[in-house]
């Protein structure tokens, strides 16, 4: 049987979708390159040849900094069973799993990605994660309230990020800041939710940011003084004692322009990330020494103590 299979393939036809998916991955194939006839790739090409176009950008173009270091995202389908193929090493499983690449297809009829759909990208939740918040005006407009937050991990891969639907009344979006629209609001989740998740997001570790007070007031929630790395209090990221706008230490430290106009809280956050990450040995080693300075004041102090009671019982009697 396997000899006429070998002799006869012509005979075994392949999966009606995945001969569709063979076929569009053709149509999307680029000429080779060492291609001996020029005059073929010409006409099929709409942009024409690299050379007659003087403002397309080098191949080494400078990449942006703040792009993830590290795609550690999973993809899985935790409501239903589906069938998942990865292009990459042709592997086809069923039921509750992932795929390391995003090259995902559905093998239900012409639904290539449509997975995507049914499914949900997960990062990893790491041992130090970086946050951003932008705000809205209630009230008479000059109170702020959280309007969006976005969390990134250590690789400055977004975790978690949420436009949020304030309890009061929004009377102002500052949209030429925050980059909130009405819109964006009419679909956001409740406050309360939002302030959940982030604190079980950020509980036990290491929460970076730019003047973080503004955004842990906004959320109503606290985090220990000694897991935050605050890169508007950091000393040597200081000018005369003076802090630094974020915008300022991106271009000046990372040589990368942000906050040209509308916030992204995504890029603010994978700045101070960035920031953070560059300084992380310099950084810890202080927060260890100021640590070690403040329990030996705290010792100096318990030894001082007994010495003022019974000096205090001597005047007394």
């Amino acid at each position: 049987m396997s000899s006429e299979r070998k002799k006869n393939p012509e005979h075994f036809q392949l999966n009606p979708n995945w001969a569709q998916l063979q076929q569009k991955l053709k149509s999307f194939a680029k000429p080779s390159r060492h291609s001996k006839n020029p005059q073929s790739e010409t006409p099929n090409s709409i942009l024409g040849k690299r050379k007659e176009r003087p403002n397309s950008e080098p191949d080494d173009a400078k990449p942006n900094p703040l792009m993830p270091t590290n795609d550690d995202s999973r993809l899985y389908a935790p409501s239903k069973e589906v069938e998942v193929g990865c292009f990459d090493s042709f592997v086809v499983f069923k039921g509750y799993g992932y795929c390391n690449n995003f090259n995902a297809w559905d093998s239900k009829p012409s639904h290539i990605c449509n997975l995507l759909n049914d499914c949900q990208m997960h990062d990893s939740v790491t041992d130090v994660l970086a946050m951003d918040c932008e705000m809205v005006g209630v009230g008479q407009g000059n109170k702020s309230a959280l309007g969006r937050v976005t969390v990134v991990n250590k690789w400055r891969n977004v975790i978690y990020d949420e436009f949020v639907r304030p309890v009061e009344h929004v009377v102002d979006f500052r949209t030429h800041i925050s980059g909130i629209r009405p819109r964006d609001l009419r679909k956001a989740k409740d406050f309360r939710v939002v302030q959940k998740k982030v604190a079980e997001l950020i509980k036990g570790r290491i929460l970076v940011g730019h003047a973080l007070h503004n955004d842990l007031k906004a959320l109503l929630l606290m985090h220990p003084k000694k897991d935050l790395r605050d890169t508007s209090e950091y000393q040597p990221f200081l000018k005369e004692g003076r802090r630094k706008a974020l915008r300022h230490l991106a271009a000046e430290v990372l040589g990368v322009e942000i906050q040209n106009g509308e916030h992204c809280p995504v890029d603010d956050a994978r700045a101070a990330m960035l920031l953070y990450s560059k300084n992380r040995k310099e950084w810890e080693r202080s927060v260890k020494d100021q640590l070690r300075l403040k329990e030996k004041q705290k010792k100096r102090k318990q030894r001082k103590k007994p010495k003022a009671d019974i000096n205090h019982s001597l005047i007394a009697s």
